[in-house]
């Protein structure tokens, strides 16, 4: 017999899980995100290397797509975000101790996460201006 839950998409939609859920979704997004775009890379990649004219064409569009400042800042996020949400994860993880700390921990990730973000961000329009 399996397990039969009565919960409504609204109902799953007002969970408030606060940090922890924000997390789990944002670490589920990032790996996402870092996967869309390093199978865009490589089939962009794959049609330059090709004679095909329009293939040539489509690996034009998809490289300039991710030269995007907008699509940068966000591969950077799911990079950044990934990372340090995956070592706090391990960290945890190795020391079962420091669990009953998990939301301080996940205080600390958010404060190095915007201070390394920040800085890419910073680098990331200020080079599409022209600085």
């Amino acid at each position: 017999m399996g397990l039969k839950r009565n919960v409504s998409l609204s109902t799953g939609l007002r969970y408030k899980g606060q940090g922890p859920m924000l997390t789990y979704v944002l670490h589920r997004i990032g790996g996402l995100g870092m996967a869309i775009f390093i199978a865009m890379h490589l089939f962009a990649s794959f049609l330059e290397s090709q004679d095909w004219r329009i293939g040539s064409r489509v690996g034009d569009v998809l490289n300039d797509v991710y030269m995007n400042p907008v699509f940068q800042l966000f591969i950077f996020f799911c990079i950044f975000f990934h990372a340090i949400n995956g070592l706090r994860i391990t960290i945890l993880d190795l020391f079962p101790k420091l669990l009953d700390h998990y939301r301080e921990a996940i205080w600390i990730e958010w404060t190095i996460f915007w201070v390394v973000y920040g800085f890419a961000a910073f680098v990331i329009i200020t080079a599409e201006m022209g600085g």
